[in-house]
């Protein structure tokens, strides 16, 4: 299983992620939808297509732009359409329990 968490909180799990350069891509049913407000701030991937982000709140405390997808993503990369990733100190481990 693997967990993406930030400030104390499990905001996504899942043992279905998919890593794409060294990230894990969560399927977005593994999200826990409470933490995430949709950001105005997009990246470009040459391959990927446009990414669009997530801030992440726990607690009252806001991690602007800490999680992002590919709402339409290129062909090269549909394995990882709606999958949601994560950065910004947000950690990613696998827990072997």
């Amino acid at each position: 299983m693997v967990k993406a968490i930030w400030n104390g909180k499990v905001l996504a799990e899942s043992d279905k992620t998919i890593i794409v350069e060294g990230n894990h891509y969560f399927p977005p049913e593994a999200i826990k939808q409470e933490y995430f407000r949709e950001s105005n701030f997009h990246t470009v991937c040459s391959w990927k297509g446009l990414a669009s982000y997530y801030h992440v709140e726990v607690d009252g405390q806001v991690n602007r732009n800490a999680a992002w997808h590919y709402p339409d993503i290129k062909p090269a990369a549909k394995q990882i359409e709606g999958y949601i990733a994560f950065w910004h100190g947000v950690e990613v481990v696998e827990d072997q329990t």
